[in-house]
């Protein structure tokens, strides 16, 4: 099947994060009965409302109690980390589930420093008035102003926590060189585990920059966002497939795009269960970062400010809600218009059972007609 999930470990309103954990090994082995094809993880790290802060470790236990369908990372923050230490460590879960690990690498956390540095010192309100674009029936909102969150005073604090003191990230390029060195043995230092491992590389991004740039000069995988960042994914995928050399691991391109998702037996449904949405979304975009997943009661109770809606309008504009029916042809326009081999989409809803529930309609749905 030509769809896969993306899994941040949510943290429901009123839970822990291990109920969160063994959620995410529920949902994993239900995945793979439905047949997804890949079980990606997410690495946040700060917010109350996300347990999937380590996803070599997640990895590991998702690995661990599924069968046979691939686990990954999406993204591993390099940034974070030396390019050794990851390979090291998924080569490590690699000896014990060969062929079947993804390692999705990002840089959002040089990503991050390099909008805060050009942030302005004021902006004007944000509006909802700003209108988007519509290509061949996908929606292309307009972008959103990522440098007043990467300015946020709490953002460089938690970034300071990331790094051992006067760490310097190097370029990026050059630390995914160093990540394939690893693996093919071809480095003069041996990682091990990690060298000879059957780990599958894959880049994500979320504009046609370096990280489009990297995976397509590299001839990998990469991963476009439109989940996150909608505004800049037909441009993400313009630039890796003109980036494109052919290499070992891959002859062509190949493009996996994301998506939020929320499917239910009928539209009212499907509406309740997403609710929560936008509320959980604006504590992101706030500097707070991810709060436990609300019930719909609680997004109910919330008043919006008009700032508010502007915060999240590009991200619940973008969601695609409904009956199985009407979700799999959005995403079936989703995957023409970007021209993905296979689409990546992440569901969150309070409850888990909803949850399960909305990927097995999905399934449904896709398989077979897609």
């Amino acid at each position: 099947m030509t769809l896969s999930i993306l899994d941040l470990a949510p943290i429901p309103s009123g839970g822990t994060a291990r109920d969160a954990l063994l959620n995410t090994i529920d949902l994993a082995r239900r995945a793979e009965s439905f047949g997804y094809r890949r079980y990606w993880v997410a690495e946040h790290h700060f917010a109350p409302g996300v347990a999937s802060s380590a996803p070599a470790v997640l990895i590991g236990l998702v690995a661990a109690a599924t069968g046979g369908i691939r686990v990954g990372s999406g993204a591993v923050q390099l940034g974070h980390q030396t390019p050794l230490s990851v390979v090291e460590q998924f080569g490590l879960i690699d000896a014990l589930y060969p062929g079947r690990i993804d390692l999705g690498i990002g840089r959002s956390g040089q990503r991050r420093a390099e909008l805060a540095a050009a942030a302005a010192p004021a902006k004007p309100p944000l509006s909802v008035a700003a209108a988007g674009r519509v290509v061949d029936g996908l929606l292309i909102p307009p972008p959103f102003d990522w440098s007043r969150l990467a300015a946020h005073p709490q953002l460089a604090f938690h970034a300071s926590l990331l790094q051992q003191p006067g760490a310097q990230t190097p370029d990026f390029a050059a630390q995914i060189d160093d990540v394939i060195s690893f693996l093919n043995g071809d480095h003069q230092a041996h990682a091990v585990p990690g060298e000879g491992a059957e780990v599958e590389l894959w880049i994500l991004g979320s504009s046609g920059g370096q990280s489009a740039q990297v995976a397509g000069e590299r001839g990998l995988p990469f991963a476009a966002n439109y989940h996150v960042s909608p505004s800049s994914v037909l441009e993400a995928v313009e630039g890796y497939r003109k980036a494109f050399k052919p290499s070992k691991a891959l002859a062509e391109p190949y493009v996996i795009v994301s998506a939020d998702v929320v499917v239910a037996d009928d539209d009212e449904t499907a509406r309740e269960l997403a609710k929560p949405y936008g509320l959980w979304v604006r504590s992101i975009r706030t500097g707070a970062g991810a709060r436990t997943y609300p019930t719909p009661e609680e997004a109910d109770a919330h008043v919006w400010s008009a700032e508010d809606l502007a915060l999240v309008k590009d991200r619940i504009d973008t969601r695609f809600v409904g009956t199985p029916e009407a979700v799999a042809e959005r995403l079936r326009v989703l995957r023409r218009v970007t021209g993905a081999d296979e689409l990546l989409v992440t569901t969150i809803t309070h409850d888990h059972a909803d949850r399960v529930r909305s990927y097995e309609l999905l399934a449904e749905a896709w398989d077979g007609r897609s």
